[in-house]
């Protein structure tokens, strides 16, 4: 009965550790809001800025942000010859500064063959 009641136990444990979803969610783009074309990268590797660990980060206006709302492994490995660590991207994003960071709502990697005009940011607040 021990065994019975034991692999019971542990089939339950076995399908809770996949209730939880690992994808992040999906971002959509609202269309009554402007948005950025931005450069993307890993803030820390690429726009050497300060922190311990590989972050998201963008530039916007000439100054770089890291990322709140999406991180830097849920859109490809970072550490790919392609990936953030290692080449900066562009990318359509929706969202607002707040102190020094970029509250992302919305992101989207763009090729820049896709890249029509790059449009003027959104206003910025702080």
């Amino acid at each position: 009965m021990k065994n019975v009641m034991l692999m019971f136990f542990s089939c339950i444990l076995y399908l809770a550790s996949f209730s939880q979803s690992a994808k992040p969610s999906k971002m959509v783009l609202d269309k009554t809001k402007e948005a950025a074309i931005v450069e993307t990268a890993c803030g820390t590797c690429m726009f050497k800025m300060e922190g311990k660990t590989c972050a998201l980060a963008i530039k916007l206006n000439g100054k770089a942000y890291f990322v709140e709302g999406t991180g830097i492994d849920d859109h490809g490995d970072a550490h790919d010859k392609d990936g953030f660590c290692n080449a900066t991207r562009k990318a359509k994003v929706q969202g607002k500064i707040v102190g020094d960071r970029y509250l992302v709502t919305y992101f989207e990697l763009v090729k820049e063959t896709n890249i029509k005009e790059i449009q003027k940011p959104q206003h910025i607040d702080h």
